[in-house]
């Protein structure tokens, strides 16, 4: 065992962030942290980590083990340049190494008892040396360093001089070359480029010791974890697999709870219809009967309706006008900047209906095409032509057009009068700013808040061709959820810029990627798009034609349905008929009660054992009679 974690709870000014989380990890397990913004998350990274104490419960980490942590945001400042950062991770190597140096030294001049002593010491020292991988320690910190991201050039420079991802990432940096037991990440991709994100991945796929991680890079969560915890409403739940699995397994069993709880109020209404039904037979028996079946029903535990099964809101993005079939054409177009080539003698057309994927390393000039495409920057040559019909959307975070003094609704009920108040408020909750947040001032709202209202905005616009610049950034896996929906259904054109890679897997049809000033194209998703890269076979190949079974399955669902309507129909019939006999016996039985009441009879020993055997038979056909009717009911 790695790692316990036995009923712990942490509340902040008495509202529950963690209510008595229980789980534990073993050596190796991977493991991410999943929930909404302001979930608790981080929360819970930090009483692992021991930076906040848990109201109550234990964290317990195995002994002997150790463990690092990689906040959101990493301070270092210090005058040392990266690579002496990197190298003091492990002054033990270094310190090992001097002495190895010094005492080749002192060989040359020793001799006798002396040199014996000091080759003993060698020995010793030099196999600890490479059991400690300290042969190829400087490679390493090479190889981390170039993989986050770094150029040679940029070793030398000093921590204070860089910016605040390329302080994180130093952070990083020294975390992977430390491989404590347990690494704990808080967004570890939020300053990494796909190369270096790949890069991050395989090094914890094969990273001995336990990873915890809290990501909303789904892509990344898929390639490394195993488990996936996720905080909702303050609870903890516990899931085997990857992210994908999870999310199946969570969709199941919400589909689980709420059908569990539409069955159990169709059984309680039911039962208080039969109750009710009893009742109206208005006999001892049938009486007694309704009073079990109540006493029953208050002894069940009645669920409570499940809260998130109607909370994705979906929205319909569907262009005013139809575009013509070029949306967009770019022919030999070339920027730069001083020295810097971004791209040169670039071609590229874009079709109706097409959902096309911008993506490359940063700085090569993917955000620099879509302000030229948008004219907010000027080309150095080629031309870009936009086909007939055609209304650009254009979101980038640095030109959010907002008014500071609005509340939310007035800025969607200013940009769009005809919106009534229900579809106003249903946009805002789309994009995850729910009741009392539709009141916020504009100028109140982070970065990424004011981002998801422009996403909101632009939702509801008459554009019919979408250019988006990571549409996706400080949004939860749940906004990006919707915005995936929203896309795979929207029927204009998108092109789109961005580093989420399950994202782009979910809504491209093709993909450029920009790479040494070329735009290299591919005709899928990511998936389609790495397999491609990697010269693999085409997974069109793979594809098989489902059809015939389909059909197939689709006339056995048919047959299947009309049986079970006709089973319904003749049960139906069947219950009808003994409520009948049931109405005809309790008449017979009231019948008989009045004729043994009569003065005749009532001095008439031998009729009234004859009226009153007559009496019991049908007290005994009725007591069938309801037994059948509670089980047809």
């Amino acid at each position: 065992m790695l790692l316990t974690c036995s009923h712990i709870s942490k509340s902040f000014n008495e509202v529950p962030i963690i209510k008595d989380a229980s789980f534990h990890l073993e050596d190796n397990t991977k493991l991410a942290i999943v929930g909404i913004n302001g979930a608790g998350k981080s929360t819970l990274l930090k009483m692992i980590m021991g930076e906040l104490e848990p109201d109550t419960g234990n964290v317990t980490l195995a002994k002997g083990k150790t463990m690092g942590y990689l906040a959101q945001q990493h301070a270092i400042d210090n005058s040392s340049t990266i690579i002496d950062e990197l190298m003091n991770v492990r002054k033990d190597i270094l310190e090992m190494e001097r002495t190895i140096r010094e005492l080749e030294l002192q060989m040359k001049h020793a001799s006798g008892n002396d040199l014996d002593e000091l080759y003993r010491k060698y020995t010793n020292l030099t196999h600890q040396f490479e059991l400690e991988n300290g042969y190829a320690y400087k490679s390493e910190v090479t190889g981390i360093l170039k993989g986050l991201g770094f150029l040679e050039d940029d070793f030398n420079r000093e921590i204070n001089q860089l910016s605040g991802g390329q302080k994180t990432r130093v952070a990083l940096a020294k975390l992977l070359l430390r491989k404590p037991d347990l690494i704990l990440l808080d967004e570890p991709t939020n300053h990494l480029d796909i190369h270096s994100i790949q890069f991050l991945e395989n090094f914890l796929m094969n990273y001995k010791g336990g990873v915890i991680l809290v990501s909303h890079d789904r892509y990344f969560l898929d390639r490394i974890v195993n488990q996936v915890i996720e905080i909702e409403n303050s609870e903890v739940i516990h899931f085997t697999g990857n992210y994908s699995e999870f999310a199946k397994k969570k969709e199941q069993l919400r589909i689980s709870q709420w059908n569990a709880y539409v069955n159990q109020q169709k059984m309680l209404k039911h039962q208080e219809e039969v109750i009710e039904k009893l009742k109206s037979f208005n006999r001892e028996k049938s009486i007694k009967r309704a009073e079990s079946r109540e006493k029953m029903l208050s002894k069940i535990d009645v669920l409570q309706k499940p809260a998130t099964i109607d909370d994705k809101m979906k929205i319909q993005l569907t262009p005013h006008t139809l575009s013509g079939k070029d949306v967009l054409t770019i022919r030999e177009l070339s920027k730069s900047y001083d020295n810097l080539l971004l791209f040169q003698n670039a071609n590229i057309d874009i079709k109706r209906g097409e959902h096309v994927a911008l993506i490359g390393d940063n700085g090569t000039g993917k955000t620099t095409l879509f302000k030229i495409i948008n004219e907010l920057t000027k080309a150095d040559s080629g031309e870009i032509t936009l086909g007939s019909q055609v209304v650009i959307g254009y979101y980038d975070q640095e030109q959010q057009v907002l008014d500071d003094d609005n509340t939310l609704f007035e800025e969607i009920s200013d940009a769009y009068p005809n919106l009534n108040n229900t579809e106003i408020r249903n946009t805002l909750a789309a994009f995850l700013f729910t009741n009392d947040d539709a009141f916020k001032l504009v100028k109140d709202l982070s970065g990424g808040e004011k981002g998801r209202l422009c996403l909101a905005k632009l939702m509801l616009s008459e554009c019919n061709f979408l250019v988006l610049d990571e549409p996706t950034n400080h949004l939860d896996i749940v906004s990006k959820e919707i915005l995936e929906n929203a896309i795979r259904s929207y029927e204009g054109t998108i092109f789109y810029i961005s580093h989420d890679r399950y994202f782009v897997n979910q809504t491209a049809t093709r993909i450029l990627e920009l790479e040494n000033g070329v735009f290299h194209q591919y005709l899928g998703n990511y998936d389609y798009y790495l397999e491609k890269k990697a010269e693999k076979e085409d997974a069109g190949n793979l594809i098989k034609d489902t059809t015939p079974q389909k059909q197939s399955s689709n006339a056995l669902d048919w047959k299947a349905s009309k049986e079970q309507q006709a089973a319904q129909r003749k049960k139906e019939n069947e219950l009808k008929k003994v409520e009948e006999e049931i109405n005809q016996l309790e008449n017979k039985i009231s019948d008989l009660d009045d004729e043994m009441a009569l003065p005749e009879n009532a001095c008439n020993s031998a009729k009234l054992a004859e009226l009153s055997k007559e009496q019991s038979l049908l007290q005994e056909k009725l007591e069938k009679l309801y037994e059948k009717w509670e089980q047809l009911a």
